[in-house]
């Protein structure tokens, strides 16, 4: 056998590559602060080589480690993109060990890819929570005022970034992406810069002739509801009221009529030829990874012209029947191929999400109309859990490769505040879920997982979902064992901590009510495991206490 003691590293380590990677740099200065990095090749001191390498897929990484005796080592660290890069890096420094001054690195080779190639976040800029510390918080809802200070869109979104950067997490999807109220124009292209840096796309989403437009909020040529005020001719004839409701969330869904639920007739071409002018402002004057564009899930417009042009019987059945669909799949197929060529037109490389809607992935009903769906776009469908359940058992492989839409990515509408009871799965321990989803995904031939991603990891059971989304979607055959082994004992305080927490958190979710004597029982076992670990392992068990802490409060 080899030597495989690790190489240390310490004094001063020259970075090639290290003005182009900037983020990698700022990185290893921040947890190895003892070591002088220097962002350039240094004589006679050890070299840390980052480079792109476009044989690798993006966010694949490769480290090399060469020791010859009497040279002065060099490590490199060669990734797909600057996500690939950062991925190396934050892996580096996982291994590099806890001296500030000293820095570790074994001498063995470290490979590693995505299993799924779009990972992805799906928010709401309005109930988007991650900086705590500031008034205006909302938790659910799609046509909502943004009611934070101006600059907490990106007092919020930054932290999500950097959440994203260091877990491997591609992108971020933003609804309300562009408002007056957060900043307009400038506050979003500087939330674009501080992404790329950090190896994180950013995708806009939008709807044709719905949601606003492209620019969500504001006095522009491209928001939705000033263009219609000009040109109030090509406004929708809606078939019905505004408005859906979500068969596995218990409670209505409120959608009081304003200007955010305006939309416009995909029949006119003047409307078509409007989108399109907004969808290459937007991929030319933002430095965006992708769009996410849907047909509106709110309403369809039932003219004489859409209803003509659509002509699609089953697709309209469904808006009729239990499903109750609130979209047009025809609308989608016909105008989004136009929307891609704007986009791709303006920026290379983006990754554009193609919203296929919910809960159909087994039942398509536009099926000739998605056969003229462009190669290169990227095709999300969307599951309720109770839909989630059929997928589990009868989506294959050979039917996913068969279908005319083609890369496919799974879309999770449950485990978040969209599903549930009262209480929603906003915060609950969802980290089951989203690891069935990815490795289920990933064994039919799936290509990407997107999940909610607005409440803030304070909260330990968001945490550890997020971190399940992670690392499953990344790694998708890796054991929940070996997950909590891995990843949630560190946090807990040991590979039994990690199981009870679980426990703890999957009880109070199963159970809408509980005794209060059994609430006081829970509170008592979160209280002795945070009381013996201390720290942040003490915050993440008190993050739990709270939440039995209220329930026993309100008597549930």
């Amino acid at each position: 056998m080899g030597n495989t003691k690790p190489l240390v590293l310490s004094g001063t380590i020259g970075v090639e590559g290290g003005e182009t990677f900037i983020h990698a740099l700022r990185r290893l200065r921040e947890e190895f602060a003892g070591i002088e990095w220097l962002s350039a090749e240094a004589d006679g001191h050890p070299v840390m080589r980052l480079e792109a390498d476009p044989n690798l897929p993006e966010g694949a990484f490769r480290i090399g480690t060469e020791h010859p005796g009497g040279a002065v080592p060099t490590v490199t660290v060669a990734g797909g993109k600057v996500s690939g890069v950062i991925y190396g890096v934050e892996e580096l420094i996982k291994r590099g060990g806890t001296n500030l001054g000293k820095f570790q690195v074994g001498l063995e080779p470290i490979e590693m890819a995505p299993g799924l190639t779009y990972r992805t976040f799906w928010t709401w800029d309005h109930s988007t929570n991650w900086e705590l510390s500031q008034i205006g918080q909302q938790e659910i809802g799609v046509f909502n005022p943004y009611g934070k200070p101006p600059d907490g869109f990106l007092a919020d979104y930054k932290r999500v970034v950097d959440y994203c950067s260091r877990n491997r997490i591609a992108a971020i999807v933003i609804y309300g992406f562009l408002r007056d109220s957060h900043g307009g124009i400038e506050t979003a292209q500087e939330l674009c810069v501080y992404a790329n840096e950090r190896g994180v796309r950013i995708i806009p989403g939008i709807a044709i002739g719905a949601y606003g437009g492209v620019y969500w909020e504001g006095e522009h040529q491209f928001n939705l509801a000033a263009w219609l005020k000009a040109h109030p001719q090509f406004a929708a004839t809606m078939e019905k009221g505004v408005g859906f409701q979500l068969q596995d969330l218990s409670f209505p869904l409120s959608f009081p009529k304003s200007d955010y639920t305006v939309s416009a007739c995909p029949s006119a071409p003047e409307t078509m030829d409007w989108m399109t002018d907004a969808v290459s402002w937007l991929a030319e004057t933002f430095e965006i990874g992708g769009i996410n564009i849907e047909s509106g899930d709110y309403g369809v417009c039932g003219c004489k012209l859409c209803v003509a042009r659509r002509g699609n019987a089953a697709e309209a059945s469904r808006r009729v029947s239990d499903h109750g669909d609130s979209w047009s799949h025809t609308d989608m197929a016909e105008n989004f191929p136009r929307l891609f060529a704007a986009a791709a037109a303006k920026r290379e490389d983006l990754w554009i999400y193609c919203e296929m809607q919910w809960d159909n992935l087994l039942d398509p009903v536009a099926q000739a109309a998605q056969t003229k769906l462009p190669e290169g776009g990227v095709y999300q469908y969307t599951a309720n859990k109770s839909f989630w359940r059929r997928l589990r058992t009868e989506l294959e492989r050979d039917y996913v490769e068969s279908l005319p839409t083609q890369p496919n990515v799974l879309r999770c509408q449950f485990a978040c505040q969209w599903n549930g009871d009262e209480r929603t799965e906003r915060y609950a321990l969802n980290a089951r879920s989203f690891a069935d989803m990815a490795r289920k995904g990933s064994s039919a031939g799936m290509r990407g997982l997107t999940v909610w991603g607005e409440p803030s990891p304070y909260h330990a059971t968001v945490e550890l979902s997020y971190l399940a989304f992670a690392r499953f979607s990344y790694a998708p055959t890796l054991t929940w064992e070996e997950f909590l082994e891995e990843d949630a004992a560190p946090l807990l305080g040991g590979r039994e901590a990690a199981e009870q927490f679980v426990a703890i958190a999957e009880e109070l979710d199963a159970h809408r009510r509980l005794p209060r004597t059994r609430l006081s029982e829970l509170a008592s076992a979160a209280r002795e495991y945070g009381g013996a670990g201390g720290g942040e392992i003490a915050r993440r068990w008190s993050s739990l206490a709270d939440q039995i802490a209220r329930r026993h409060y309100m008597g549930a």
